[in-house]
């Protein structure tokens, strides 16, 4: 407010307290009295709101921001304008003693100072330190906020709930609703210094009576004589700002004894709105007393502080006559360093801005204006608006299956644009997959394909999970896998499976069935199962009669003489097979890991038949893979047991 205004309603104030004090006190100045002090308070208070923009950035536009950076107040400047002219005249004091005042020797230890200050600055991490403090300060601003009690929800409680139209139900929603508004404003007023200054002391909470016309305070009738004798007579260390509550409670229950309250359920809803009202001021009491951990705060104002002091010493220009790396050029006014300082400053501001949103800043949160808000819509909703119900007519759209409201000529263009449907409502799919499949057919697959890969899948996981000696051994089984599974699907009866193919396989004789590695490491076709051997023979042998583990070098000698070691080629000499017993019996074991015995391969007479039927193949091949993961898991727990 302008000072001429201010002047101007002092004075009417002050007038009308003289004419007041002399004339008679009747109802009517009272009550003018009273809106009187209303009108003033809020003429004060008019030019002290939140600043509010956001109807200025409603649309994003070209340079949108643009026109809030010549805003004042609630602004940066305002806030920083005073820590930036002291650090702009500690730096020029600095340069100007260092360009007229220093001697040559003086100036050649400034400049290494300043070489060495801006060297070291760096190491400060303020990015890091203001980064995580502001985001702390911004989250428990926006979270007080969401604390401040409001009766909205309670009043719609009261004014559905509380029945009768008459005196006595009229005085128990009015002063159930009282109880709850100062409530909040007793919470309020101790965190908050401008309701502390609105409502310095119960005197000014409690109701104004005429015969108080003297005294000016703008009291808003919380609290009556009787309850204050009451309050105060209540005697407790602690905060006071509960026993509205209990007010609240109590006659809620008396409200339901006169069945003013129909039920249960209309009576605990109204209770459990008044615990979730006064959680609201517990929690608001709480963020004023626990606050951001001290030491937090005192680290980034440190941090900010000390880099800037350093960087009055070391973001000086130097001769660049001496040469000194970076300091080639020669000005007065360090242009990036006071944008670094405004940018570093300003977030700090803005924690300090924002650590206790109850003040008298520009951008705290407007308090006395909730207050008023808040008891006014309140009392509205208890008392006139109780049974006051508009006349029920139909509405126009009474017989339209599709109601459209209308549309102004500013919102034509919403009409235009198609109604969302989902995000795959434009997705196309190719007609040849639109067709449905048969279940049998689609049954069929799903259990060969089960059968066929259910072993290998158990047998490849173990091969995955198996400590080896070295990580070479362990890519090698996992290759082999690999090779089997390829093997497998070759001779799987697939309906791609060609004629020439399978022609060819018929004509190939039992000799050349059999495929060897490269490496000397032979492989075979399954065999039947043969009977599985003890686990615990080997184990009750003399440690005489035990085969020596292998080493490392004869693991890498045998697995490695040949680049290409898991490439598999036919062969014509049946002498040449040799099954994976044998190989297994002729070598020895790798170091730590006891060997593994499986079955032979197949005999010449039946190793044709079961090529020739792929069917008869996958059954013989499932009993070897069932016998083999036996033996692999007994294997596995006997190294187990060891290595524990």
């Amino acid at each position: 407010m302008c000072p001429a205004a201010l002047e101007q309603s002092t004075a009417c104030k002050a007038q009308w307290e003289f004419s007041l004090m002399s004339a008679d006190c009747s109802m009517e100045i009272y009550q003018f009295r009273e809106l009187w002090h209303r009108l003033l308070f809020h003429s004060e208070r008019s030019l002290m709101m939140t600043v509010t923009y956001t109807a200025r950035v409603a649309n994003a536009r070209f340079c949108g921001f643009s026109k809030l950076l010549l805003a004042w107040r609630g602004s940066i400047y305002k806030v920083l304008y005073k820590e930036f002219l002291a650090f702009f005249v500690m730096y020029s004091t600095i340069s100007v003693s260092y360009r007229f005042f220093f001697l040559e020797d003086q100036k050649r230890y400034f400049e290494k100072l300043s070489i060495y200050c801006n060297h070291y600055s760096s190491l400060i991490p303020m990015s890091f330190v203001l980064g995580f403090y502001v985001t702390l300060i911004v989250n428990r601003w926006w979270s007080q906020y969401r604390s401040i009690p409001l009766p909205d929800r309670i009043m719609c409680v009261l004014s559905g709930g509380v029945q009768g139209g008459d005196e006595r139900g009229r005085l128990l929603r009015r002063s159930m609703m009282r109880y709850a508004s100062l409530s909040a404003l007793l919470i309020l007023r101790s965190v908050s210094t401008a309701v502390f200054k609105r409502f310095p002391t119960i005197d000014h909470v409690k109701q104004t009576l005429p015969h108080d016309l003297i005294d000016f305070s703008p009291s808003l009738g919380f609290m009556t004589r009787e309850e204050r004798k009451k309050f105060e007579s209540l005697q407790s260390p602690y905060n006071k700002y509960w026993i509205p509550c209990v007010w609240f409670s109590n006659l809620a229950a008396v409200a339901r004894n006169e069945g003013r309250i129909r039920d249960d359920n209309t009576y605990k809803l109204l209770l459990e709105e008044l615990n979730d009202f006064r959680g609201k001021c517990s929690l608001l009491f709480h963020y004023d007393m626990i606050s951001v951990p001290l030491v937090y705060t005192q680290v980034v104002t440190l941090a900010v502080y000390s880099f800037f002091l350093v960087c009055l010493i070391g973001r000086q220009f130097l001769d660049p006559a001496q040469g000194y790396p970076g300091h080639d050029l020669d000005l007065y006014v360090p242009v990036f360093t006071l944008l670094q300082f405004f940018f570093y400053a300003g977030w700090l501001k803005v924690a300090e801005q924002l650590i206790n949103p109850f003040g008298e800043d520009d951008d705290d949160f407007e308090t006395n204006w909730l207050i008023d808000r808040n008891f006014q819509v309140s009392m509205m909703a208890v008392d006139e608006m109780y049974g006051d119900l508009p006349v029920m007519e139909r509405d126009r759209y009474w017989n339209d299956s599709n109601p459209r409201p209308p549309y102004t000529a500013a919102t034509l263009f919403v009409l235009r644009k198609p109604s969302f449907q989902g995000s795959t409502f434009d997705m196309t799919i190719p007609r040849d997959e639109m067709h449905f499949q048969p279940l049998e057919k689609i049954g069929e697959q799903l259990e060969e394909t089960v059968t066929r890969t259910h072993n290998l899948a158990l047998f490849n996981r173990f091969l995955g999970s198996t400590p080896s000696p070295t990580g070479f051994v362990g890519g090698a089984l996992r290759r082999t896998s690999a090779q089997l599974r390829r093997l497998t699907r070759s001779v799987s009866p697939d309906p791609s499976f060609s004629e020439g193919e399978e022609e060819s396989s018929k004509s190939m004789p039992d000799t050349t069935q059999s495929t060897i590695c490269s490496c000397g490491g032979p492989v075979c076709s399954p065999a039947p199962p043969t009977e599985s051997v003890d686990k615990n023979t080997e184990d009750s042998l003399p440690p005489s009669e035990r085969k020596s583990p292998m080493t490392l070098e004869q693991v890498l000698s045998r697995f490695c003489s040949n680049p290409d070691f898991f490439s598999f080629q036919p062969i014509s000499d049946s002498a040449k097979v040799m099954t994976l017993a044998k190989m297994y019996e002729e070598s020895e074991p790798l170091h730590g890991i006891p060997s593994i015995e499986v079955s032979t391969c197949l005999e010449d007479s039946s190793r044709g038949e079961t090529l020739n039927d792929p069917k008869q193949w996958l059954r013989v091949n499932d009993q070897n893979l069932n016998q083999g993961l036996k033996m692999v898991d007994s294997r596995y727990d006997h190294f187990r047991s060891h290595q524990l």
